[in-house]
């Protein structure tokens, strides 16, 4: 099959590697109908994160099952599943506190699994996903297409984005910030609209990026950053400053940011993968400001966050503003490290 290979630093291509087969009876054979690229996969992209050797790359994915293992009960052959960025059991201690990004049998795609055998990346024809029964979130019946970048954003973004808000606690009534205008932090901004956020502040300098906030339920945006950014969100505040924000960034300057303009006993939900991050613990402490959120338990969220998707309650997949075939999966990773594209859509 071809599936897409990092080699180093802005050096991705799609190569012919093994197809992959059932190696457990916990296993599913996928067949990949759609995939994409994600703001993380650009670190070791851009050489931020170290690539010693060429690897399988990618970690969302949708499709249809293929095969299945002989002890897996909840699907069946031509079923249309979402993956979640990380696979898990769903029934550990920390699976059962909701927590599934911490599994204790779980792991990620793209390289080998605890007993070496390979997990495919998400951005190829086939994966095998281990721990089927506990990761693979099936729809009743096959999609329509329109409706697979939506279901897409869920194996990531969309519930990274619902992470946050709820780790930052979101209220109805609230007046929320979100910190970053990629695809996390637009879906960062249908999750507080979702949870009832009255006002929902973007801070975006992105024209094309501010437009799809406003459409996602954005009342203002701040396209200042830094100090000017953080005096501006204060203005709009009247000087109180929010009460729940969303960091998703993962640099310094953003979690400064947030923490800066979050009012005294408010929380920030942060979910960037953390780049040079320090916590300013004497002025958190001074102003009861709270930190919380990590790696998103993205299959806790996944069943309603399908469910309201199917329904029409929300269109999350107005993030991609790119669709590409796999063949070209080079150019989807450069447009998104350019922000040409907010994010970046493949078709095997």
């Amino acid at each position: 099959m071809k599936a897409t290979i990092l080699h180093g630093t802005r050096d991705v291509r799609v190569e012919e590697v093994d197809d992959p087969t059932i190696q457990r009876p916990t296993d599913a054979l996928v067949r990949v109908t759609a995939a994409c690229v994600c703001g993380s996969d650009l670190w070791p992209y851009r050489g931020i994160n170290e690539v010693k050797e060429p690897r399988r790359i990618g970690h969302e994915f949708v499709g249809i099952v293929e095969e299945v293992g002989s002890e897996v009960r909840s699907l069946r052959p031509g079923d249309f599943v979402i993956a979640p960025f990380l696979f898990s059991d769903n029934t550990c201690p920390h699976c059962q506190v909701g927590m599934q990004s911490a599994c204790r049998h779980g792991g990620g795609y793209g390289g080998p699994d605890a007993d070496g055998m390979m997990v495919d990346g998400g951005q190829g024809e086939y994966v095998r996903v281990p721990l089927a029964d506990g990761t693979l979130v099936a729809t009743r019946e096959v999609p329509d297409d329109s409706l697979v970048p939506s279901l897409l954003t869920l194996s990531d973004v969309m519930g990274t984005g619902w992470h946050a808000a709820v780790a930052a606690g979101v209220r109805e009534g609230d007046t929320v910030v979100v910190v970053g205008d990629g695809a996390v932090g637009l879906c960062g901004v249908i999750a507080a609209s979702r949870m009832g956020a009255e006002r929902v502040v973007a801070m975006s300098r992105h024209e094309s990026r501010q437009k799809l906030a406003t459409h996602f339920g954005a009342t203002d945006i701040v396209s200042a950053r830094g100090e000017e950014g953080e005096a501006a969100v204060m203005d709009l505040t009247e000087g109180v400053g929010a009460d729940a924000v969303l960091e998703c960034v993962g640099t310094g300057e953003a979690m400064t940011t947030a923490i800066t303009v979050a009012r005294p006993g408010a929380t920030v939900g942060y979910v960037g993968v953390p780049h040079g991050v320090e916590l300013p613990i004497g002025t958190m402490f001074r102003r009861n400001v709270g930190v919380g959120g990590g790696v998103a338990p993205v299959r806790q969220y996944l069943p309603q966050l399908r469910d309201d998707v199917l329904s029409g309650a929300m269109d999350p997949g107005a993030v991609f503003d790119l669709e590409l075939p796999l063949s070209e999966v080079a150019e989807a990773y450069a447009a998104m490290d350019e922000r040409r594209a907010i994010k970046s859509l493949v078709r095997p």
